[in-house]
């Protein structure tokens, strides 16, 4: 890549894997201010990291030059089947104008009906004094939350605790199948119980749809309202694009909503001021109720919590696309074939955007207009230039933006009230959250906090 930038410390056959194993969200932050564009090399792999908000923004937004295509692209549609969030462009757009009428904004409160009885079921069940793992607690109610939306009452409880493991281990195996594909064909007990896991989640998906397409009446479910969808051609999904659209959906709406949970759970364990302001707009707000859609407009704090959480550790923080002709990019020329990267990480950290940007501040998404004792100091507050348009897209921007953002923000959003107005977590081990696992999501490895009731 003649012309880029090269990232230094790069090592001979093996070019920047070691660091990228190590610590690749520390190694993401040294390539900033070395280029708006910078050429790493990951074996005999070469790619472009997109270091300047604008050029992102151009990347994401032209998915005719910058397709999801290339060998990464390649094992996770082998993996994950070629739903909305892994088709190529030829296949995009029409999946995504199928889906996108079942996630209008009229149809959220419905879904919130189903976050506020999963979120119940939750925080009804902890014990006071008891010590949970959050990274865990919050994948099984995320999860919980996407099934039922998506199946309704046609899920009883057995079925949908099979579904939430195989699923569990198809995605923890997934990781493996994309970065060590030589690995992941292995006659190893993990290879086999991803397999396995893998023909479980299909089969029983399969037998869903197949069930929902046989029922008679009208259901309210997100599968109903995919199953209903055209396109402009009149066709619907078929039943194996419903089954690969399932696992897209559920990877967005469990383990990436679980992930922003986790992440402001962690933030507030670290900072007891912001944790005792949240928790106080929590119990006034929901006076011991479990949230549900009306109490979405008051929660105004909580919702900047989520917000800034999503800003310091977003939950997909590396987004790959490859260049399917040669295009121009700021002053570079990228060569047709080139492998581009876009960090979320990276951007969402941009200091010439957000001051102080490495500090977890609320306050800097506060509204303009308000009080100066509401207010964030003028300094932390994202600043206003053409490239603070486009430095903050935790879910993806461009044809390719998350269709569930609105779904994804109200439920973390409810979710975090619900668990505060009831439970002052205590946390007991920072440690694994310094270093988070960078695999298809940003996640710490655990989070064990110790659970003590609020009076209500």
């Amino acid at each position: 890549m003649a012309g880029f930038v090269q990232a230094p410390g790069a090592q001979p056959l093996l070019g920047h894997f070691l660091p990228l194993l190590r610590d690749p969200l520390r190694f993401m932050d040294s390539l900033r201010g070395q280029g708006d564009l910078v050429a790493i090399r990951v074996g005999p792999l070469r790619f472009a990291v997109v270091c300047d908000p604008v050029l992102a923004h151009e990347v994401l937004t032209d998915l005719r030059t910058f397709d999801r295509t290339g060998p990464v692209y390649d094992r996770t549609r082998r993996a994950m089947g070629s739903g909305v969030a892994t088709a190529t462009y030829a296949d995009h757009r029409r999946q995504r104008l199928i889906m996108q009428p079942a996630f209008h904004a009229r149809h959220l409160a419905g879904y919130a009906e189903v976050m506020r009885h999963q979120t119940g079921t939750l925080v009804g069940g902890w014990q006071d004094g008891e010590v949970v793992d959050m990274v865990e607690e919050m994948f099984r109610l995320t999860t919980s939350i996407a099934l039922r939306a998506l199946f309704s009452t046609r899920l009883d409880p057995a079925d949908a605790e099979k579904l939430r493991s195989a699923f569990e281990v198809f995605l923890r195996g997934s990781y493996t199948q994309l970065a060590l594909p030589s690995l992941g064909r292995l006659p190893l007990p993990a290879n086999r119980r991803y397999q396995a896991a893998l023909r479980q989640w299909r089969t029983q998906v399969r037998d869903l749809i197949a069930r929902h397409r046989g029922a008679a009446g009208d259901q309210h479910d997100l599968m109903a309202r995919l199953l209903d969808a055209r396109g402009d051609d009149g066709e619907g999904l078929t039943d194996e694009e419903l089954c690969d659209q399932v696992a897209v959906l559920l990877i967005a709406g469990a383990e990436t909503t679980s992930a922003a949970l986790t992440w402001a759970m962690y933030l507030l364990c670290t900072h007891p001021e912001v944790l005792d302001a949240v928790s106080a707009e929590s119990g006034r707000v929901l006076g011991g109720a479990v949230a549900g859609w009306a109490h979405l407009p008051d929660l105004e704090l909580t919702a900047r919590v989520i917000k800034e959480a999503l800003r310091l550790y977003p939950p997909s923080w590396l987004l790959p696309r490859t260049a399917t002709r040669e295009a121009r990019l700021g002053a570079h020329v990228v060569p047709s074939g080139t492998m581009v990267l876009v960090s979320q990480y990276l951007l969402h950290r941009d200091p010439d955007v957000f001051a102080d940007p490495n500090r977890f501040d609320p306050g800097r998404w506060l509204a303009p207009g308000r009080s100066a004792a509401e207010s964030a100091p003028p300094a932390t507050r994202p600043r206003s230039s053409s490239k603070s348009h486009h430095a903050y897209v935790p879910f993806g921007g461009g044809p390719t933006k998350c269709l569930g953002e609105q779904f994804a923000t109200a439920e973390a959003v409810l979710a975090l009230a619900s668990v505060l107005a009831r439970w002052t977590p205590q946390l007991l081990d920072s440690r694994a959250a310094r270093k988070p696992d960078c695999r298809l999501v940003m996640l710490p490895r655990h989070l064990p906090v110790r659970l003590a009731a609020r009076a209500r």
